[in-house]
């Protein structure tokens, strides 16, 4: 069948569900100037399902974009009007966080593994060298910020990981959501630049945290170092990888659209990767709470510290594995 012939066989279906949604619309609104006359919900839902197929055949036999786009538009305009109610609020927040958000990263798991493998090398490399040869870390941050670091982490410190403009845990939450919510759009929105862009600020976190690492381990500081960041690296780290997996989403769709046009195969794109952007929000507000409150306190013992990290890393690499097959 012809896109034309195809059109003109189920036009009148269209035209039919886009009246009953203008009519259902305004009705709720009070803006239908025939908000008197009834709404078959029983007949918007059997033209919903209809239009669900067409756009389903439109996809699988390439037919224009801007019939494809109509589709879309009417399907998403039906499902808000006969779901609305599980839409918004507590319900939908639970569906995201309980099946949403780990089915949308397990369905991008070759992403993810980029995305890992991309940040994980350049901070395993560079931590050695920099472990082996100290004053290789000037090559990444200046010999103040160094220092700094050195303080930051010292066994001494009052509260561990506290930069010297905030005094209080309070400040360093909100420094954190600052820094963690900054990181992530890098690594997400560098993905418009055809993923390069996720992937340099994935090497470059590397690079940066492996650095940080071999040189603070080389000054002796790596048991307050590795007891602060064990607990809240398990939302952090996983958060930023997440944010560059759905950029590389992004960008590999720009690069090779498939058989949509450029600018449909984004619109999917973009759907998909927000799923995983809710869910990383999500997890960062996390980190920047354990990091504030639980990580910088000296007063909690290593081994304790280390007990909870073990738990988080289980949890979040449990959760994002096995939660919500059962419902699919």
């Amino acid at each position: 069948m012809t896109p034309l012939s195809f059109e003109r066989r189920y036009q009148d279906e269209w035209a039919e569900l886009e009246m009953l949604l203008d009519r259902a619309i305004g009705r709720k609104t009070g803006q239908s100037s025939l908000s008197f006359e009834p709404v078959s919900g029983a007949r918007v839902a059997a033209l919903y399902r209809r239009a669900c197929e067409h756009l389903a055949l439109a996809r699988s036999r390439s037919y224009p974009a801007y019939m494809v786009d109509r589709l879309e538009r009417l399907t998403s305009s039906a499902h808000q009007l006969i779901y609305r109610r599980r839409e918004f609020g507590i319900d939908r927040l639970k569906q995201l966080a309980c099946a949403d958000f780990p089915r949308a990263v397990r369905a991008h798991k070759r992403y993810v593994a980029v995305a890992t493998a991309t940040f994980l090398l350049p901070t395993v490399i560079i931590g050695i060298l920099v472990y082996r040869r100290p004053e290789l870390i000037l090559s990444v941050v200046s010999s103040d910020t160094a220092a700094s670091f050195q303080e930051m982490y010292s066994p001494t410190a009052a509260s561990i990981g506290r930069t010297r403009s905030a005094s209080t845990d309070w400040m360093m939450f909100g420094i954190y959501i600052r820094n963690n919510i900054s990181v992530a759009f890098q690594c997400f929105a560098g993905g418009l630049f055809g993923g390069l862009g996720s992937l340099f600020f994935l090497a470059y976190n590397g690079v940066f945290s492996g650095a940080l690492a071999g040189y603070l381990t080389e000054r002796g500081l790596s048991s307050t170092f590795f007891s602060f960041v064990v607990t809240h690296s398990a939302f952090e780290l996983t958060a930023a990888v997440l944010s560059g997996a759905a950029g590389l989403r992004i960008g590999h769709t720009l690069l090779a659209p498939g058989r949509f046009t450029r600018r449909h195969a984004l619109v999917l794109a973009t759907r998909d990767a927000a799923v995983i952007i809710y869910g990383v929000v999500g997890m960062l507000l996390v980190a920047a709470a354990i990091e504030a409150f639980w990580s910088s306190a000296p007063w909690v013992p290593h081994a304790v510290k280390y007990a909870v990290a073990a738990a988080c890393w289980v949890s979040v690499l449990g959760y994002l594995t096995l939660q919500g097959r059962r419902a699919g």
